[in-house]
């Protein structure tokens, strides 16, 4: 298979108006593989049938394959040819037989899309367009096919042969060799193809379905690596669980089966009954694994197994509906995940990561709708506007629509749309009909790039209140005007002196861009609690005053709200240190005081309203980011919050000390608040906060604690720092996994070296640009550390530029994901951003550059 990269300036763009319909249709494939890594042959036998009234040939999507043969109805074809990478078959009836030979070398695959090998396993991933490697197809989501798959392979090898759907036959041949056959009975794109051939071993379980079948579950990894399986099952049979309960699915096929490997471009993809993962969303055991760790993996088995109702039984008709089952199964998921735990913690987390990338995303070059109109290459929009945005914009329905009747409409997605290639509309359409809503105004989320901004003033006259609502949305790159949207605001009013409630929640649609709403009867002044739950993924600016904020911190009933009100006075505030040069920390350090203090809080949640804002997100609201005024101001406010309430963070820190490890959410919680009381003790300056880091990583028996005092030992400057980080590389260095946390950890440090240290990890024995998961830790990781990323220098982007164009000639799709902190130069002072502008236009200048970062960079030059 030819890796190398096509070099074009002038790529072209594929538009949703474009649309048409296949001209032949699927309805069968027959594929053999004969596997070598050096040399894989690929037959493919082809059912094709006409799709209306035309006279066009059937084309086949190629990708660096050559035909060794080509038959139509048995017969050599004749009159075949190649339109660039495509196969261009005539055909004069309406149904016929094609079939096909290539020969593709998985080992050479840098790419990691199509067939592969990693670490001596031979897998596949296809999602988007990556079946085109392996064989001549029409590699578009609209065309469903039932698929036959036989692999052949030396035993020895390979002695585990799987493919999608459940197996029909198996043998032995001469010669150590064997085969197994497989066949999916459900037609699908060939996206979700899969295939996955190895020494593997499997933690097997089983479940029963609702209706009493029982399906074969199988956890697929290498020998030593099985201990470390029993949290990826237990999770799987969970979420069968809930989404029969939930949402009434049921599991399809006689078995279900995940293999882990250790290369992989994303998370994990949910190919039909064999889920190919990133190793990191499987394996876990306490000492190599965080709580987030785990609880990242519970997620993302969850998302994986929803997809086989959201995204495989029903798939998108075109790339431009991705968002059709990743919104959709995002928002599945975060339900099952808040169902497992605090729902309140969980909410708070999807919220600041929505907040950490795709408010960004919105606001910058790339911005983009949750439906976008065109795209050049679409491995480009797996962004955080189509998952998480999209999830947020099925919760704004949800919410809308109240749980029953939205229950009520998937139902009725689920049974119109089973066995079908659908869109966006189609989703919306369902919720009105079973809804009795119009959502017409609605659809803009799915039009509509940037983020919304709502301002609300609360104005008391006598006994009563007005409160003035109105929204705007930013011009966005193609969109300069935007019309209203529909903005469900949940709120409420307290009473400033009593705390108690002075309205029950209501839910207000604003539809314009001016809405009054009024109140009556108020006996104390009122203080507004506004989106709350986050009910809308929007910006809300309001007149609250810091007094207003402390007081929601402390008595508002919504979990959300309270821990809003707290960042939203920790940002005032930092906010004002950084334009103003404020010192005034005094009502910060009172709301924490009083949330530390409140005996009735879970710790989880203690935890998440306790830590300031991230260093991007305090810029996020600056007309021009200054990193090193955010940072100091940061770190005062910080080092203020330590020192002032250093009794209370000690009183923390020793009672959440537990004697073995216990994955609980109370465990969690209390090693949560464990490690940042531990950051607030450092940040006063106390003399042994150094020590005590050491002594809780070296004693821990878990990595979230030991990681923990390792992440406060590496921006330090003692010499524990150097002899933590040494032991940890000591203890896990054949763990590519725990390696991972080593790089990032560092490449996150706060030290004025970071630049400096993350340049010679780059050259370190143990990092290579050819795993993702590796770049994702350093380069990943270090684009993020705010401070070190933008030093005055400009050697971080130089440094950044230089790995992207490197890691672009051996794996295009994760090169362009790390991308993007590049591109938001017009967010910076004039220097830093000509610095910034710089690199962008020597990557795009970079020959033989992919059709990935093209499109990135240049639009990010826009």
């Amino acid at each position: 298979m030819a890796d190398a990269q096509i070099a074009t300036q002038a790529p072209r763009i594929i538009r949703r108006e474009d649309y048409r319909a296949p001209d032949w249709q699927v309805p069968e494939i027959a594929l053999d593989f004969d596997l070598d890594p050096a040399a894989t042959r690929v037959r493919a036998r082809l059912t094709v049938t006409r799709r209306g009234a035309h006279d066009r040939p059937l084309v086949l999507d190629g990708d660096g394959l050559t035909a060794l043969r080509v038959l139509v109805d048995g017969a050599e074809a004749q009159g075949w040819s190649m339109d660039g990478s495509n196969l261009v078959v005539p055909l004069s009836g309406d149904a016929h037989v094609v079939e096909t030979e290539v020969e593709i070398a998985p080992e050479r695959n840098t790419q990691l899309e199509g067939l592969y090998a990693s670490g001596g396993i031979l897998c596949t991933q296809c999602e988007a367009e990556g079946f085109r490697r392996i064989t001549f197809f029409p590699d578009r989501p609209d065309v469903l096919t039932r698929y036959r798959v036989k692999m052949t392979a030396d035993k020895a090898r390979f002695p585990v042969l799987l493919a999608n759907g459940d197996p029909v036959a198996q043998g032995e041949i001469q010669g150590g060799r064997h085969w197994a056959e497989w066949h999916d009975p459900f037609p699908k794109p060939c996206y979700l193809f899969a295939l996955v051939a190895g020494d593997l071993v499997a933690n097997s379980g089983s479940f029963r379905t609702m209706s009493g079948r029982d399906v074969q579950l199988g956890i697929w990894v290498r020998q030593p690596d099985l201990a470390k399986t029993d949290h990826a099952l237990a999770a799987l049979k969970l979420s069968m669980a809930w989404d029969e309960k939930v949402y009434g699915r049921e599991y399809d096929l006689d078995v279900f089966n995940i293999v882990a490997v250790d290369d992989f471009n994303f998370g994990a993809m949910e190919n039909k009954g064999l889920n190919v993962f990133n190793s990191r969303y499987i394996l876990a055991d306490p000492d190599t694994a965080t709580d987030y760790d785990y609880d990242a993996i519970a997620a993302v088995v969850a998302h994986e197994y929803f997809h086989n109702w959201s995204g495989n039984r029903i798939t998108c008709r075109d790339w431009f509906q991705l968002s059709l089952k990743e919104g959709f199964t995002v928002f599945r998921d975060q339900g099952f995940s808040a169902d497992q735990g605090s729902a309140a913690v969980k909410r708070i987390e999807d919220v600041r990561g929505l907040r950490a990338s795709q408010f960004p995303e919105d606001a910058g070059p790339l911005a983009h709708p949750v439906r976008p109109d065109e795209y050049i290459e679409i491995s480009n929009f797996y962004t955080a506007t189509i998952y998480n945005k999209g999830a947020e914009v099925i919760r704004m329905m949800h919410t809308i629509l109240g749980p029953t009747k939205f229950r009520e409409a998937t139902d009725l997605y689920f049974e119109r749309f089973d066995g079908t290639a659908a869109t966006c509309e189609d989703f919306v359409q369902c919720m009105e009909e079973a809804g009795g809503v119009d959502f017409d105004q609605f659809r803009r989320w799915y039009t509509q790039a940037g983020t919304p901004r709502v301002t609300a003033n609360l104005a008391m006259d006598g006994d009563k209140a007005r409160l003035t609502l109105s929204q705007t949305v930013p011009p966005t790159p193609g969109q300069p005007v935007k019309e209203p949207m529909v903005l469900p605001l949940k709120l409420k009013l307290f009473g400033a002196q009593t705390g108690r409630a002075m309205s029950d929640e209501q839910l207000v649609l604003l539809k314009d861009p001016h809405t009054e709403i009024f109140f009556e009867n108020l006996t104390e002044k009122p203080v507004l609690s506004i989106n709350r739950g986050f009910s809308a993924p929007v910006v809300v600016e309001t007149d609250r005053t810091a007094a207003d904020l402390a007081f929601l911190s402390a008595h508002d009933d919504d979990p959300f709200a309270r821990y809003e009100a707290m960042q939203q006075l920790m940002l005032d505030t930092l906010v004002s240190s950084v334009t103003t040069g404020s010192t005034d920390h005094d009502a910060v350090v009172e709301a924490v005081r009083n949330t530390l203090t409140d005996a009735a809080l879970d710790p989880a949640f203690v935890a998440e309203a306790v830590l300031l804002p991230s260093d991007s997100f305090i810029g996020d609201q600056l007309a021009v980011v200054d990193p090193e005024a955010i940072f100091r101001a940061r770190e005062a406010l910080r080092r203020a919050l330590g020192t002032v309430l250093h009794d209370q963070w000690r009183t923390a820190y020793e009672s959440s000390i537990a004697n073995r490890f216990e994955y609980s959410p109370a465990a969690k919680g209390a090693r949560r608040i464990r490690s940042v009381a531990l950051g607030y003790i450092a940040a006063s300056g106390a003399a042994d906060a150094q020590e005590l880091a050491f002594d809780q990583f070296s004693k821990a028996d878990n990595m979230t604690d030991r990681q923990g005092g390792l992440t406060t030992l590496a921006s330090g400057d003692s010499p524990l720092r150097e002899q933590a980080l040494e032991a940890f590389y000591a203890r896990y260095r054949g763990n590519g996994l725990v390696l991972d946390k080593w790089f990032q950890t560092q490449a996150l440090s706060s030290r004025d070296d970071t630049p400096e240290m993350v340049e010679r990890l780059a050259g370190h024995r143990d990092f290579t640009l050819a795993n993702p998961n590796r770049a994702r830790a350093l380069i990943g990781a270090f684009s993020v550390n705010q401070r070190a990323f933008h030093q005055p220098s400009g050697r971080g982007y130089r440094f950044m530029a230089d790995q992207l164009i490197a890691l672009d000639k051996l794996n295009p799709q994760t090169a362009a994901k790390l991308l993007p902190p590049l591109g938001r130069w017009k967010r910076f002072d004039a220097t830093r951003a000509a610095q910034m502008r710089a690199e962008l236009e020597r990557i795009v200048a970079t020959p033989g550059l992919s059709k990935d970062m093209f499109e990135q960079a240049s639009k990010s030059l826009d």
